[in-house]
């Protein structure tokens, strides 16, 4: 048996679960989703939990029970709390504004950069601040109630204009470390 697989998912207060013809619809504050579910797979919804149970013992059936359970707990959350990610964009110049479904970016280029948001996904840019290296960061917060977009948002995003090593200028996540070079010393 899988071990996360036969976790019981609790749903929050204010969340509606349906289940109809392979597909699972949550409904909460944050919004709604649908899971469609895998062939091999069932799911039971009682008293305020939702349990996920496989049809046999195939391989294909282990390997997409832990699986399912997964994806429905990430919807069940996001639909409820939402989910957040924040990106640091540092360097000389570098600066992000949202107008509307939109992202402006001016990144160095010779052009500013747009970028369209997914539906669903929303962004908000914080204050400048100054590091430790004295590049100003602008922070950029993106949220959604859908995991899987959110996390392509954020890589495509950060695509634009990933860190360089020897001064980190670029946009990374705010929990990323990047390796450092030391660059050129020009000693004769």
């Amino acid at each position: 048996m899988s071990r996360i697989g036969k976790l019981a998912i609790k749903l929050g207060d204010k969340t509606k679960v349906n289940v109809a013809n392979q597909q699972v619809n949550f409904e909460g504050p944050k919004g709604k989703l649908s899971v469609k579910l895998p062939a091999k797979v069932k799911v039971e919804v009682k008293d305020g939990q939702v349990t996920v149970q496989r049809e046999d013992d195939s391989r294909e059936a282990r390997s997409l029970h832990g699986l399912t359970r997964t994806i429905l707990a990430n919807a069940a959350k996001g639909v409820s709390t939402g989910f957040e990610k924040r990106l640091d964009i540092r360097g000389v110049g570098f600066r992000a504004e949202v107008k509307g479904k939109a992202i402006h970016f001016s990144l160095g280029y010779s052009h500013p950069v747009v970028f369209n948001l997914p539906e669903g996904v929303t962004a908000e840019v914080d204050k400048v601040s100054r590091t430790e290296d004295s590049l100003p960061t602008v922070g950029l917060t993106l949220r959604s109630a859908d995991k899987e977009s959110l996390g392509a948002t954020a890589v495509n995003i950060r695509s634009l204009r990933p860190p360089e090593p020897y001064k980190g200028k670029g946009i990374k996540y705010a929990e990323e470390r990047i390796r450092r070079k030391e660059g050129k010393t020009g000693t004769t």
